[in-house]
């Protein structure tokens, strides 16, 4: 059986980008690593960016099946959300790719990684979005700008979860969830 050219290319790409960063990567590199001629890799993508493109879309796939996999049917929602984001950010914290990009753009600000981190952050608040409409439309929370509470779902999620740790002992997941539910689902105590 003939060795499928297109998936080397992809294979051999990620783990370029993965080693390099998105700037330093380039298509010879890539031919090298997918033992192909450059031009093989011209007949299935357009070029680099396009590429990057593919491996990102399948990375956020990736993602989102790992918070799929993290949500217990019979859980409130608040909990869902929780297992779900905590799911999200293990799967960034320990993706290769995921960690070079966010090294490239905090070091070299490159403009192509910072697109794709933005759009990974946006497919995420979609998929946040959608569970907080499905809960609302089953009664299980109250009515909410479902866009604005996700992306400050997220946003607190990655606060607590990573730059808190930086000058603070590291919140358990017990009380991350705690909090998350307190200030976002609740509302403020009185």
């Amino acid at each position: 059986m003939a060795p499928d050219r297109r998936k080397m290319i992809v294979e051999a790409a990620t783990k370029s980008f993965s080693l390099f960063g998105y700037k330093a990567t380039t298509m010879d590199q890539v031919a090298k690593l997918a033992n192909v001629g450059k031009g093989t890799i011209y007949t299935f993508f357009k070029n680099k960016e396009e590429l990057f493109e593919e491996i990102i879309s399948s990375m956020v796939q990736e993602m989102i099946a790992e918070a799929d996999a993290a949500i217990q049917p019979g859980l409130p929602i608040t909990e869902n959300v929780h297992h779900a984001l905590y799911r999200l950010l293990e799967f960034r914290s320990r993706h290769q790719l995921m960690i070079k990009l966010v090294q490239e753009e905090t070091e070299m600000g490159t403009l192509a990684v910072s697109e794709m981190l933005q759009h990974v952050e946006n497919e995420i608040i979609s998929y946040l979005r959608g569970k907080l409409e499905t809960a609302i439309e089953k009664g299980s929370i109250p009515s909410m700008n479902t866009e604005l509470t996700s992306f400050l779902l997220l946003k607190m999620y990655i606060a607590l979860v990573s730059d808190w740790e930086r000058n603070h002992e590291p919140l358990s997941s017990e009380e991350i969830a705690e909090i998350m539910k307190v200030f976002l689902l609740k509302g403020l105590p009185e």
